[in-house]
């Protein structure tokens, strides 16, 4: 995991508060946009999935200004509304969220599209897209002056990816998520974005198959020839949450060292 201590923060979101969904050990995208945050000066909640997960979580947030860690599984019936409301509850209000979650059957996952099957589909779309809606429609009352949502995606929506399979249709739904929700917040000044990081060896994305071939590929592939880290996600993301970013929505942006260029 990068020293927090160590990080130089291009923008300043002191005073902010940021919600993260999505961390699952120090490796994980959400941690390095987590640590970006705070060390930006933003105070953070965070999420941790259930109750083996919550240690790894908090060898993170123990490190950062994150005074709330609630649990949060959102298959689960209220457990997402639960969180919002002890976000109001604590702060009444939300200036901007990160979701950074996905999860598919494994069966579905190394299968076939074609063969995935109807249960599998759902699952995937609910938690890796759905949720993200589910989001933005808690998170709009707590954001009266404005905020910025993110949802965290792949080039395997608009490309076929080998071996990614399910995930891609399901990221290309995400990232359409995202457009219209940035179209019907946007009168409420709230920004919705989403990342497109180029692979990173994560705990979810070890769940691909023959992912270190994907990663090789990718780092001698792209045009910049190496994979970019988790840091690197997170400066992006802080910038889009930042006043610095005020007028800008609805994007699907990359962070992969030019891999999006490439057929």
């Amino acid at each position: 995991m990068t020293d927090f201590a160590l990080i130089k923060p291009i923008v300043d979101l002191r005073g902010k508060r940021g919600l993260i969904v999505g961390i699952a050990n120090e490796h994980s995208i959400a941690t390095g946009c987590a640590q970006v945050f705070a060390a930006a000066g933003a105070t953070l909640a965070a999420t941790y999935l259930n109750a083996k997960a919550e240690s790894y979580v908090r060898a993170v947030t123990d490190a950062l200004p994150c005074p709330l860690v609630l649990p949060c599984d959102v298959r689960e019936t209220g457990a997402l509304e639960a969180v919002f409301e002890r976000v109001r509850a604590e702060w009444g209000r939300l200036d901007f969220l990160l979701h950074s979650i996905a999860f598919a059957p494994t069966d579905d996952l190394h299968g076939r599209v074609t063969d995935c099957s109807a249960t599998g589909f759902g699952v995937a779309m609910d938690v890796s897209c759905h949720s993200f809606i589910r989001m933005a429609r808690l998170a709009e009352p707590l954001m009266t002056q404005g905020g910025c949502l993110l949802a965290v995606t792949f080039y395997g929506s608009a490309r076929v990816v080998e071996h990614y399979n399910l995930m891609g249709p399901v990221k290309a739904a995400l990232e359409s998520t995202v457009r219209y929700v940035a179209a019907e917040l946007g009168p409420k000044g709230i920004r919705v974005h989403a990342v497109s990081p180029g692979p990173i060896r994560t705990r979810a994305a070890s769940g691909i198959d023959r992912f270190d071939t994907l990663l090789e590929q990718a780092a001698a592939r792209a045009p910049e020839r190496h994979l970019v880290d988790i840091v690197d996600v997170g400066n992006l993301a802080a910038f889009l949450v930042s006043d610095a970013a005020r007028h800008i929505t609805g994007t699907i942006i990359p962070v992969d060292g030019g891999q999006h260029l490439l057929a």
